[in-house]
């Protein structure tokens, strides 16, 4: 299988103002409309370029979509590895959550291959350094690196459907409370469900930065114990 990366030779800079435009467009489009809405006909449509124009840049769909992802992954300046294992890994949470929050296309991609391109590998290799300090095993550290990520997609996955429930019904989050708010008060007075009406009563109402931060403490203090 060729590589858009081992291409003779692979370089941002060759042709890199007439790639790097088909590769923002598209991830323009995909930003507004989803993976669905993009095929090099409509970003050839939106260049205002035949779409045969664009596979002298991009081979085709798929090598487009390897382009779009390693360029979201270089938006960020790389991160500074202090040697504090917890402090570092929980920096390549967030910053893997804040990439997938302005990129909602993201993580299908990830959740169907690796991202191999030259920004990815750069990421990949400071979370390893980072997690280097927690540990020299490298198999261990590769897959406390998976587990970080399969946590961060997970996270984002259920935030990014929230967001596409208020989209899909028109709805805010604080107009769709308010409109089952009746139901779930005549909930809580049946006392049928005393530990849910607990919940509703007296749980703080985490919004979802701060459920993911507990959910990275957690995380982070069970990769500590298990030595």
């Amino acid at each position: 299988m060729s590589l858009v990366w081992n291409r003779e030779p692979y370089s941002p800079k060759r042709q890199a103002m007439s790639v790097e435009r088909v590769v923002r467009t598209a991830i323009a489009i995909a930003d507004a409309e989803g993976l669905d809405a993009l095929s090099m006909r409509r970003v050839a449509a939106e260049l205002k370029s035949g779409t045969t124009s664009l596979y002298r840049y991009v081979a085709n769909r798929d090598e487009l979509l390897d382009l779009m992802a390693d360029a979201v992954w270089g938006e960020d300046p790389p991160q500074e590895v202090t040697g504090d294992w917890r402090a570092d890994l929980a920096e390549v949470a967030r910053r893997q959550r804040s990439t997938l929050l302005r990129h909602g296309w993201l993580g299908a991609l990830l959740a169907s291959r690796p991202s191999l391109g030259p920004n990815s590998l750069r990421r990949f290799d400071a979370a390893l350094k980072a997690a280097g300090a927690l540990t020299p095993d490298i198999t261990r550290a590769s897959a406390v690196m998976a587990l970080i990520g399969d946590y961060v997609l997970g996270a984002v996955a259920r935030e990014l459907a929230d967001q596409e429930a208020s989209r899909r019904t028109g709805m805010t989050e604080q107009e769709w409370r308010a409109s089952v708010a009746p139901y779930i008060r005549e909930v809580v007075a049946s006392g049928d469900y005393p530990e849910f009406a607990r919940s509703v009563v007296e749980a703080d109402d985490l919004d979802f930065t701060d459920q993911f931060e507990f959910g990275l403490r957690c995380l982070l203090q069970g990769i500590e114990k298990t030595g």
